[in-house]
């Protein structure tokens, strides 16, 4: 799961309104007059919230004749409220587990002589450790400009955006306003 939206979840959340309409929801369905009426708010208000809370998932709409109902996902709002608990986790689903020498036979596979990554593998397994093989080389606690980051990037290989792309997928590192940062080691995904 991407840090970024983790992040996003918890912000939504960080809301008195929202965490009550949440709760409400837990005993069934309710439409936005209801809500408005239980919290006390106007129907713009309630409105407001129940969008930012479908935005994250954690709540649908169902039409009954010219009523919207609005119901808790409660699968996602646990999962999501859970997921903080999994980086850098060692469960199967997240974290791969990979000796030395089978990342050596990946890394000679992919890697030509000159250091250049012939191709990005299609494998997660194998794609995990030609990621972290190249991320290895910047230094923690650094911040790298986006065009640093490219530049260093292309030295391995030309498409740039897209390894930067895993990198913030696979939780190597973290991007905000351009500025990119490794995280620390137990929360990459290998």
């Amino acid at each position: 799961m991407q840090i970024d939206r983790l992040v996003a979840f918890h912000k939504t959340l960080g809301d008195q309104n929202r965490i009550q309409i949440i709760s409400m929801l837990r005993h069934g369905p309710l439409h936005g007059q209801a809500i408005a009426g239980k919290l006390g708010l106007t129907p713009a208000t309630v409105s407001y919230h129940v969008t930012r809370l479908r935005e994250i998932d954690v709540i649908y709409q169902r039409r009954d004749k010219n009523t919207i109902y609005f119901h808790l996902n409660e699968k996602k709002l646990a999962y999501m409220a859970e997921a903080i608990l999994r980086i850098g986790g060692d469960d199967a689903m997240n974290k791969q587990q990979v000796d030395w020498t089978e990342k050596q036979k990946v890394i000679r596979n992919f890697f030509s002589k000159d250091g250049r990554l012939q191709t990005i593998p299609a494998q997660r397994k194998k794609k995990l450790i030609i990621l972290e093989h190249m991320v290895d080389r910047l230094e923690f606690g650094k911040k790298y400009p986006e065009k640093d980051i490219n530049a260093f990037i292309k030295q391995f290989h030309d498409d740039y955006a897209t390894i930067r792309r895993e990198w913030i997928m696979c939780h190597f590192m973290q991007r905000n306003d351009g500025i990119y940062e490794l995280n620390p080691k137990e929360m990459w995904l290998i």
